[in-house]
């Protein structure tokens, strides 16, 4: 995965990892780059922007988010889209999103 620091018109600096998660920098050098984890609303609508691609286990999400938020916080997140009624899962243990 390639990974693209890139600043805003209002002199933002972000950190882009794909199409679907772009958060905040808070430092950069050499060696590191550190960004501001995603909030629980963030993280909510990195997931369903994920499952709007293709249908995922919660290990899948997590290979994806490891080093952004743990597969506790993913799975906390997908249970409340369940609620919601904006996310499924089926036998397999795949998530889907229900609207595209």
């Amino acid at each position: 995965m390639s990974f693209e620091a890139r600043t805003l018109e209002a002199g933002e600096e972000v950190f882009i990892y794909s199409k679907d998660i772009v958060l905040k920098k808070l430092y950069e050098d050499d060696e590191v780059v550190v960004v501001v984890a995603p909030n629980e609303d963030q993280l909510r609508e990195i997931i369903l922007n994920l499952l709007r691609d293709k249908p995922m286990t919660v290990r899948e999400l997590h290979e994806i988010l490891s080093g952004l938020a743990s597969e506790d916080k993913i799975r906390y997140a997908l249970n409340k889209l369940v609620e919601e009624g904006i996310v499924e899962g089926d036998e397999e243990g795949r998530y889907h999103a229900l609207y595209a």
